[in-house]
């Protein structure tokens, strides 16, 4: 087999062709930037392009397949000359299905949660040693490629985006993969440069679930009103299963889970993550595994990567990184963060950095988001704004939107001088984002504010 792989670089693109190298696939590839952590990876396996920039001569009829990543546009001289010649021609999902089809496909898809409940499965199978195929939307810890395919593992679990598939394909990625077993986590309109309205939104999770094998399972969060309008529109099409939040107590160090007459001590915390665990569980069930052994696995479980993950902590202080951007993403990390942490002042910088975030019609979405913190600190770039082409908003605007007593930066130095004037004895900061607020290092914020303590 000879697969090429067109705007190799990306993400999700580079993993797919380390995944296939190490199947015994001859994998070539073109982009036009490659960054790390992807250079050094494909140059590792020994797949790095020889050149950077798009060469049309490196589509041959001898190609097998093309895949097609979102980085590249409509008329890259490669994909102009693979249709050309009439190679076929893949998405990301399309070609991880083609190696899946023959597999048992169990997909995790919903607004948020979806790699924290992934990580979660992934994490309880390994601790079980049950073997399977796999990809992930997020690097996690532990793992040095984020997708794994072979030959003789029956079963496949992805991560199902509702994004597009590729510059040509404009089917939500999680369309594809037509499930045996199907979770949705929850459903918050996000995407709005794709899904302009919320009712389009929904569509396409109701037309997942149109996808799902007649004969699988589809598991839903019963707490959101969105998802049981689908258990009832679905339920005497597929066997439909609920599962909500279960009944815990917060400990110092994670939490207590009551379940089934038991109690687990997990080092997770949060209502969300709590609800996670079982949308995991039930995806277990399904699969065969006992109750109780997948709980029993799920207690060295320390989180997902870039989820509420601990950059640095002592006995006064604590920081904390994470991926939320989304409204409904940000209302949940601050909330557990607050829930876990009752007698200490909860300090939560986010940065508007999304197409959605930033986009003027959907900040009031983010109102009272970030209620539970002490004290919030929003970060927005006007540059961004302008580079991603969107109305200019005002400081006045996001702070209007989110409501309460939200401040509001336009620099990454404003927020560092509110953070660093900011008394961290007994308190906790939550740094959010789907960026890195332009560069901000993390570890050596949080070892500076253990000094001044």
């Amino acid at each position: 087999m000879k697969v090429h792989f067109i705007a190799i670089g990306g993400s999700a693109m580079h993993n797919l062709a380390i995944a296939l190298s190490r199947k015994g696939v001859e994998v070539t590839g073109s982009d036009d930037e490659i960054f790390e952590p992807s250079y050094g990876r494909l140059e590792k396996e020994g797949i790095l392009p020889t050149s950077i920039g798009w060469v049309s001569e490196r589509i041959t009829p001898e190609l097998d397949a093309v895949i097609l990543g979102m980085h590249a546009r409509e008329d890259n001289p490669e994909l102009l000359k693979a249709k050309e010649i009439g190679l076929n021609i893949y998405s990301y999902p399309e070609y991880l299905y083609e190696q899946s089809k023959e597999k048992k496909r169990i997909v995790i898809g919903g607004s948020h949660g979806k790699t924290t409940i992934t990580s979660m499965l992934l994490h309880a199978l390994n601790e079980l040693k049950i073997q399977t195929d796999y990809m992930v939307g997020a690097q996690l810890d532990g793992y040095d490629c984020m997708v794994k395919l072979t030959k003789e593992n029956e079963t496949i679990v992805l991560e199902g985006d509702e994004y597009l598939s590729s510059p040509i394909d404009r089917r939500p990625k999680f369309h594809l993969y037509h499930p045996h077993i199907a979770i949705l986590t929850g459903i918050a309109w996000d995407h709005i440069n794709v899904f302009p309205t919320f009712e389009n939104y929904l569509d396409q999770f109701r037309i997942f679930c149109g996808k799902i094998n007649p004969t699988g399972t589809l598991i839903l969060n019963e707490e959101d009103p969105h998802l049981m309008e689908l258990y009832n529109e679905f339920s005497t099409k597929l066997k439909c299963v609920k599962y909500k939040t279960p009944d815990y107590e917060v400990r110092e160090n994670g939490t207590l889970l009551n379940f089934g007459g038991e109690q687990y001590e997990l080092a997770i915390f949060g209502s969300h993550n709590l609800q996670n665990i079982m949308g995991a569980l039930a995806i277990a069930k399904e699969m065969g595994i006992e109750e109780r052994d997948f709980l029993i696995a799920m207690k060295s479980f320390k989180g997902a990567g870039k989820r509420l993950e601990k950059v640095v902590e002592n006995e006064h202080f604590t920081l904390f990184k994470d991926f939320a951007h989304s409204p409904s993403k940000l209302k949940a990390t601050t909330s557990a963060v607050k829930e876990q942490y009752t007698d200490r002042r909860v300090v939560a910088c986010m940065e508007l950095h999304t197409f959605s975030s930033l986009k003027k019609a959907f900040l009031p979405h983010y109102h009272n988001a970030m209620s539970k913190a002490d004290r919030a600190i929003v970060y927005f770039s006007p540059k961004v704004v302008a580079h991603k082409k969107l109305t200019p908003i005002s400081a006045d605007l996001v702070k209007e939107a989110f409501g309460g007593n939200v401040e509001v930066c336009t620099t990454t130095e404003e927020v560092l001088e509110k953070i660093k004037q900011e008394n961290w004895k007994n308190a906790v900061l939550l740094m959010m984002s789907s960026g890195n607020f332009d560069g901000i290092d993390y570890n050596s914020l949080g070892q500076e504010l253990i000094t001044r303590i």
